[in-house]
């Protein structure tokens, strides 16, 4: 499973060990995780969560100023981030305390690295879905769920052939995507005779997405064969 979308999003560690932080954060960082940030207490996660606005937060029971759970309650006064409880403690009241709490998860140190990369997939893959619609193009973003171009702050409509072409080409990105197939899957099993059609939308389609329509860069003619849409990557 591609896990490229979940490892871009923001992890805040809370542990008054430094030891342990830097463990976590080499074990995330190592599987991909590069937007990791630390605090090793309860006022500086507080601060931390209000300034980098993190999408998941592994937070330690015990904390100097305090501990987890009121730590989580006062992040949840303001975001419904989800969290993992870490902890060397075992005790079940702890455990149900923190999972009474609305905790995503509870895990006991010391504890495996790919344990932990599991539970923090799982968690991210259940909270966050990748807006699968949104195409990244040079210069402006496609939005297929909504059939929406968004250009140098306008909105622009897709009709339904020009969102039916795009998504054929969005599916395909980077790829030839020949007149044939593309005929194929906008008009139908017999697609013979529409290729002047296809011109005229694709004409119409780069207007509405190129910065200069007579000199694509998204959505390129490959001569004798079709069309290629070259979409960001991030």
């Amino acid at each position: 499973m591609d896990n490229s979308f979940l490892k871009t999003k923001k992890i805040m560690l809370v542990d008054d060990e430094t030891e342990l932080l830097k463990m976590v954060s080499t074990i995330l960082a190592d599987d991909g995780f590069h937007n990791i940030v630390t605090a090793s207490n309860v006022k500086q996660g507080l601060n931390m969560a209000k300034e980098q606005k993190p999408d998941l937060a592994i937070l330690d029971v015990m904390l100097p100023d305090g501990d987890g759970f009121s730590l989580f309650k006062q992040l949840h006064a303001f975001t419904d981030i989800p969290v993992i409880f870490l902890t060397a403690k075992d005790a079940a009241n702890d455990k149900l305390e923190g999972l009474g709490l609305g905790a995503d998860d509870y895990m006991v140190k010391p504890f495996m690295p790919q344990e932990l990369l599991l539970r923090v997939y799982s968690i991210l893959r259940r909270c966050y879905k990748e807006d699968a619609g949104t195409i990244p193009l040079t210069g402006c973003s496609i939005d297929l769920s909504r059939a929406e171009v968004y250009k140098d702050g306008e909105t622009i409509s897709l009709t339904a052939k020009e969102h039916d072409l795009l998504e054929v080409l969005a599916r395909n990105a980077g790829k030839i995507v020949t007149i044939d197939m593309l005929c194929e899957a906008v008009w139908g099993e017999n697609p013979f005779g529409y290729e002047n059609s296809l011109m005229a939308h694709i004409c119409r389609i780069r207007e509405k997405i190129e910065r200069s329509p007579s000199a694509p860069v998204s959505l390129i003619t490959i001569k004798g064969l079709g069309y290629k849409l070259i979409v960001e990557r991030e």
